[in-house]
């Protein structure tokens, strides 16, 4: 990058900013006009001593050629002009003045408007050019920076540059010109006044930036630090686990206390350095004034100057000191991003980036690998000279299978690493058909190849996103919302290239379908799920369907689907006598198995306000509970069970089951209410206080007569419940008919997940067998009616968190291997990415994967060394270098390191 902030934005910016420059050229006639047309006004139209009588004139807009006396001898006279009378003059001439102040407000509003566009055009290129250098940034380095950093440097700190690079030319010409103006102005109205302000400019211009240099560099340390506080945070974030498990919560806030500390006395003795030199530079802005207050005044009292010269030369000094002092600030500015630019770019531009032509978009995935794969002589050092790879040579078919193992200091991951091209050796070389692999293009190593290491990230999308990531190589077909032919697809294209940008639209269709194998849309689940298999991840992802949503808008035939189950499964149940396993929704009756909130809300709430203990606090349900007259038995649930919870579990360690299974009151609050108890037993409902009411009434809503059996849900209770739940419903009807969605026996329930749709119901309490049946029937059930790959279908939906945090370390593996399988590539390389997994599953998964590769090959780096067995070719290594290779039987003998590996094990 150029390392020069004004090169850079000469180089992006030349002819905007000759635009706006010939703008504020044009602009300074028309600011010195409006300059002079106070002093006529005042001597020409106000003074009355011009005027002999009533009807006497003057001309108006009068053109003389300039100098004309000087050098023809005589006054030319380019336009006589208008003869108005002295108030038409006045009003001529303040109209003329009122015009000029449009004038240059227009000139002001368009100038500003073109800096502001020209800097932001130039802030967007600058960003987009740090995140495509991020994209280049080697692996290696990648693992040593601190992604807030990074995204604090590129949100944050060169956002002032956007603000700047508008100014950064256009401004001092700008402020410049209008200064020159104003002080031009004054000296021809006189001499010694125009010295005075000139000298009073010329120190504010030498003393106040001497007096910032200090402020500019506490500036540069304030920004530092900033950026070391961001990546701190971030680590508190990232290893919250390890701070909690080791209760080191207390030294993280002492060291962020130390930082913001150090932060704070920065900022400060920044604030009073700025402040000061605020200070110095209006004191010295208002003793010019003084200066013509006194001289111009004595002059005018002398008769040496007109009072409207004097008026004149005062507003034109009114304008002096604001662009003097935006041009001190704008100079101070300039060294303050210039220290940010230099600061930001040396933090993107480390060794061994990756040169842009590799990235180049290229269609198609068409080229494949072939012959073998050869290393030479490898060899790699890291920043601390260490040799992580010492002289690696080796030999291997790009379709074999082939194992390596060895210790954790054995130097594989990196070896899989340089096999990958993700790093580049220090010396040596891997060629690939006779081609060096650092030298081909990513558009062959990241389609031809696939790497999964044992720490994948995954992105904050769905499954299928995430599954697909790995073929968005390029883009297919542009977006149908927005295709680019439009008018606005145009413009955004245009806008795009000319701050450097990509041209390419993310909303097209990226996924290659095609190189997964998929021809057509119904080949789609099908594929997935085969790969999914092949990771063990299919139950998971069936799993989460399960949990899922469907849009029957989007989806009715799954929602139909999901119908004919829901029937299908009441009639096996009751074809087996098990249809007392579920108890069904029945908008007549009270489910004794549900919770009294969902038997008073009866549906799922699609509104947060409606879920949860929020519901309790809705208006609009006290409402109908109040109409059903529910109010007093609600209370009287309230207290009876926090009088049996005082009764039966005080004493009790808060450990005990019973805590689990009556979990309305916890061990802590169990004192609390023991003294709520106490006062309501002394009060009526009307007399006790609004807090102990409502956390009375809070109890029951989570009472469920089934599981609970408090006896507290009578038939007239029932009768009161079941008319409260008609009311509410009308009443959301009413008023807020998209916020819940009612159970329906013969409907599907869009808010509602597929088993819940399927089971319409609960599971009925004390049945041990209950969930484990209904499991298993519902899946059998699923799989006969060919509902299993719908349901598949939803649960590749699943968001799966940020960095897949929502998924367990398995999982995650998983769902990184099966991204790199469907991929299809001549090589996959596996790099230690079972490692989180038990040995059952690696001896499970390991054939699994090699038997979906198929004919193409796999380069393995394995944690352990008994799994070889499975593999064509076996590397061993040990402190860096190849100790020995061959096939299982060849080394895995008495006396051979791969023997002695299995043995350790």
């Amino acid at each position: 990058m150029e390392p020069q902030l004004f090169k850079y934005i000469w180089k992006h910016s030349k002819k905007d900013q000759i635009k706006i420059l010939f703008l504020v050229l044009v602009s300074m006639p028309f600011y010195f006009l409006s300059l002079d047309l106070p002093k006529s006004i005042i001597n020409k139209a106000v003074n009355s001593e011009n005027f002999a009588g009533f009807n006497s004139t003057l001309p108006f807009m009068r053109f003389e050629l300039p100098f004309g006396e000087e050098i023809y001898g005589t006054t030319i006279v380019l336009f006589e002009g208008f003869d108005l009378t002295q108030l038409a003059l006045l009003l001529a001439l303040c109209l003329s003045f009122l015009g000029l102040v449009l004038v240059n407000g227009l000139f002001k509003f368009v100038i500003n408007t073109l800096k502001g566009r020209l800097g932001e055009r130039m802030l967007r290129r600058l960003r987009y050019e740090l995140a495509d250098r991020i994209l280049r940034f080697p692996i290696m380095h990648s693992r040593r920076v601190k992604q807030a950093e990074v995204a604090t440097m590129i949100k944050d700190e060169v956002e002032p540059l956007g603000g700047f690079i508008g100014d950064a030319i256009v401004t001092p010409f700008f402020l410049g010109g209008q200064a020159l103006t104003a002080m031009i102005f004054i000296m021809v109205q006189s001499f010694w006044l125009g010295t005075v302000a000139m000298s009073i400019v010329l120190v504010q211009a030498f003393v106040i930036p001497k007096l910032r240099k200090r402020i500019l560099t506490l500036g540069r340390q304030r920004q530092v630090t900033a950026r070391a506080l961001a990546g701190r945070i971030s680590e508190l974030v990232g290893g919250a686990v390890e701070i909690q498990s080791h209760d080191t919560s207390n030294y993280e806030r002492a060291e962020i206390s130390h930082r913001l500390g150090k932060i704070f006395k920065i900022r400060y003795e920044i604030f009073q350095r700025k402040f000061f030199v605020k200070f110095l530079n209006n004191l010295l802005a208002q003793i010019t004034p003084f200066i013509f207050y006194l001289g111009g005044g004595y002059l005018v009292i002398t008769g040496q100057f007109e009072i409207g010269t004097l008026v004149a030369v005062l507003a034109a000094y009114k304008d002096l000191p604001p662009p003097v002092k935006d041009l001190i600030n704008w100079d101070q500015q300039r060294n303050d991003v210039q220290i940010k630019y230099e600061q930001v770019v040396e933090q993107f531009q480390p060794m061994g980036m990756i040169e842009s032509t590799q990235q180049t978009l290229t269609e198609g995935n068409n080229e494949v690998l072939s012959g073998d794969v050869v290393a030479s002589s490898l060899t790699l050092i890291d920043e601390s000279e260490n040799k992580l790879l010492d002289g690696v040579s080796f030999s291997f078919g790009v379709n074999q299978s082939v194992a390596v193992v060895g210790n954790a200091s054995s130097g594989k991951e990196y070896l899989g690493l340089l096999l990958a091209n993700l790093v580049k050796s220090t010396s040596g070389s891997i060629r690939v058909s006779d081609r060096s692999l650092d030298q081909l293009p990513s558009a062959i190593t990241g389609r031809r190849l696939s790497y999964v290491g044992q720490d994948a990230y995954l992105f904050p999308l769905s499954v299928m996103d995430n599954l697909f990531y790995g073929l968005r190589n390029w883009m297919i077909s542009d977006s149908p919302h927005n295709p680019a032919s439009s008018d606005e697809a145009i413009r955004d294209r245009q806008e795009a290239a000319r701050t450097g940008n990509t041209i390419l639209n993310p909303m097209g269709e990226w996924v290659d379908y095609k190189s997964a194998g998929i021809d057509d849309p119904v080949q789609l689940v099908p594929r997935v799920t085969e790969v999914l298999r092949s990771v063990d991840l299919e139950e998971d992802v069936y799993r989460f369907g399960l949990s899922g949503n469907v849009d029957i808008e989007n989806r009715p035939d799954i929602a139909e689907s999901i119908l004919g189950a829901r029937e299908a499964l009441k009639d096996h149940l009751k074809s087996i006598g098990a249809e007392d396993l579920v108890i069904a929704f029945d908008p007549e009756s009270y489910n004794k198995n549900a919770t009294l909130r969902e038997n008073l809300l009866f549906g799922t709430p699609r509104n947060s306000d409606y879920a949860g203990d929020s519901l309790l606090g809705m208006p609009i349900l006290r409402e109908a509970v109040s109409e059903a007259e529910l109010r007093d038995s609600i209370y009287n649930m309230g207290l009876s069970i926090a009088r049996t919870m005082v009764e039966l579990f005080t004493g009790l360690p808060p450990t005990h089951p019973f805590f689990e299974q009556f979990s309305f009151i916890s061990a802590d609050d169990l004192p609390d209410f023991d003294k709520i108890v106490k006062r309501a037993d002394k009060s009526s409902f009307s007399d006790i206080s609004v807090s102990d009411r409502e956390a009375l009434m809070h109890l029951p809503f989570d009472y469920v007569e089934a599981r609970h059996r408090l006896g507290l849900v009578t038939e007239e209770v029932e009768a009161k419940i079941l008319t409260a739940r008609k009311l509410l419903a009308e009443k959301l009807e009413e008023r807020d008919p998209e916020a819940v969605e009612f159970y329906d026996p013969e409907s599907f329930n869009s808010a509602a997940s597929l088993q819940d749709n399927i089971l319409f119901g609960r599971l009925a309490y004390g049945r041990a067998e209950a969930g484990e049946t209904i499991g298993r029937v519902m899946t059998e059930l699923l799989d006969d009616l060919g509902l299993r790959s719908d349901v598949i279908e939803v649960g590749l939906s699943y968001n799966v968190g940020v960095g897949g945090n929502r998924l367990s370390a398995v999982q995650r593996q998983k769902l990184a291997v099966a991204r790199s399988l469907i991929k299809k590539p001549d090589l996959l390389i596996v790099n230690e990415a079972a490692a989180v997994m038990d040995s059952q599953s690696q001896n499970k998964l390991v054939p699994s994967i090699m038997e979906a590769q198929g004919e193409q090959g796999i380069v393995w780096t394995l944690q352990r060394a008994e799994l070889s067995r499975h593999f064509q070719y076996i590397i061993v290594m040990q402190n860096g270098r190849i100790v020995e290779s061959g096939t299982y039987n060849e080394l895995n003998v008495e006396g051979k390191v791969l023997s002695s590996l299995i043995a350790a094990e």
